[in-house]
């Protein structure tokens, strides 16, 4: 067997949970321009779409000639990263100024979120690894590129539509929190931190909402201003909480050994991060961006220390089917 197709055959061997590989290297991405740090910032943006491209081929090669491999997979929670890492890819676009390519990104990731939304939250159950809460990220990620795109453009409707999927996320959370098995903070493998960034997504939603508002729109008044503020608030400090006891947990019972779900692990550290960053700016409060700093450079060291886990993961079966 050639080395070519000793990598394909790997890559096909990779799990729909491969996507929060792009939403890791994705929000590390924002977080870094958020901080100011264009150069890293541009390499984790290059990094995240060549990968996105990756899953893209394969969705569509799966799509036309692996057709009986959807109905189990759809099913899978895990399946919603492909949503969620086109929204926070979408997001990055769109500070780039690349408002068009942006918004052809939300308009796929929201079909993509109709397409599995529903396949995906009619399996949970009782019991369940933190995979559950991408119902929320995925939908949390549309509120976010929407309000994002809703500002830049000055498209009111948008902003309102945004504002719809923000509430039915945090929905999403609450039922994601009760089939969640709280034994995972102690035994998962590396999902169970999803649990805090549907919570930091949630509050970066919550503050790009409120950027658009001031943005030159009147999309809602006053009280609700003021309602929205405090959510967001609050969805910072419960992320902020969550954070500590699953840091906490992972000194508690260490997990060294690397498997794909790490990444997810790696995405909600950033995005605790950019929450932290965002509602700085955007709620003025800037004494947040010490923080934010200080977690986005956890999340940095994090980021390198499973991609070289991934990178001797993949060595193996890559080299024991290279010729000899």
């Amino acid at each position: 067997m050639s080395g070519t197709s000793a990598l394909r055959t790997w890559w096909a061997q990779r799990p729909p949970a491969t996507g929060a590989a792009v939403m890791a290297t994705g929000v590390l991405s924002v977080g870094l321009h958020l901080s100011g740090y264009e150069v890293l910032s541009t390499v984790a943006l290059v990094l995240a779409a060549v990968a996105w491209l990756g899953l893209a081929t394969d969705f569509v090669l799966r799509l036309l000639w692996e057709r009986g491999r959807w109905p189990v997979e759809v099913r899978s929670p895990a399946a919603l990263t492909a949503v969620a890492a086109t929204t926070v890819l979408g997001t990055r676009v769109s500070a780039l100024g690349r408002q068009r390519l942006a918004e052809a990104l939300l308009a796929a990731a929201v079909a993509l979120w109709a397409a599995l939304i529903l396949p995906a939250v009619g399996n949970w159950k009782r019991r369940m690894s933190g995979a559950v809460f991408l119902g929320c990220v995925a939908t949390e990620g549309i509120a976010v590129l929407g309000a994002v795109l809703a500002a830049a453009e000055r498209v009111a409707w948008l902003a309102h539509t945004a504002l719809v999927f923000f509430w039915l996320g945090l929905v999403l959370y609450a039922v994601g929190l009760w089939c969640f098995d709280p034994r995972q903070v102690a035994t998962g493998a590396g999902d169970h931190w999803l649990a805090d960034g549907a919570l930091a997504l949630s509050a970066v939603a919550g503050s790009r909402l409120f950027a658009a508002a001031h943005s030159g729109l009147y999309l809602w008044n006053n009280d609700d201003d003021d309602v929205l503020r405090a959510v967001t608030v609050g969805l910072l400090a419960l992320a902020c909480g969550c954070f500590c006891v699953l840091a906490a947990a992972e000194l508690r019972w260490p997990r060294p050994h690397y498997d794909v779900r790490r990444w997810a692990t790696v995405f909600p550290m950033g995005m605790t991060a950019v929450a932290a960053l965002s509602v700085a700016t955007s709620l003025g409060v800037p004494w947040l961006r010490g923080p934010g700093r200080v977690l986005l450079w956890i999340a940095v060291a994090v980021w390198c220390a499973v991609l070289a886990g991934a990178v001797r993961s993949g060595l193996g079966p890559v080299r024991s089917t290279a010729p000899r």
